[in-house]
């Protein structure tokens, strides 16, 4: 069974720092590129960063950029988001997606990240 599990989100104030953990398991982790994926409410989905199944590669979305740090542990099945300087406006419930050239074919059960005073 393949299983994306989040973890690490919760409330945090503004300019602080939280890192999120994706534990993956039923796929093998280390062949698909992984990306964070974001749903503030009322809003649709938002891509956050990507990271290649090799962790060579990273890209971000420019809001997150010089603040949000994506990376891989493929000897323990798990991606991780570190977010730092966090802003009111990332509050969102964070999802990890696994894809395989291109398509998205896992996704977890997201966590919610609050920034707020």
């Amino acid at each position: 069974e393949v299983q994306l599990v989040e973890s690490g989100g919760g409330l945090v104030q503004p300019g602080g720092s939280l890192r999120l953990s994706c534990a993956a398991s039923g796929f093998t982790f280390g062949s698909y590129d992984m990306s964070w994926v974001r749903q503030a409410p009322g809003k649709g989905p938002e891509w956050v960063s990507d990271i290649s199944n090799g962790g060579g590669r990273t890209y971000y979305t420019d809001s997150v950029k010089g603040r949000f740090t994506i990376s891989r542990d493929n000897a323990k099945n798990t991606l991780y988001l570190q977010m730092n300087s966090l802003k009111p406006e990332d509050t969102a419930v964070y999802y990890c997606v696994a894809s395989y050239y291109g398509k998205a074919d896992y996704w977890g059960q997201g966590t919610q990240v609050t920034v707020s005073s």
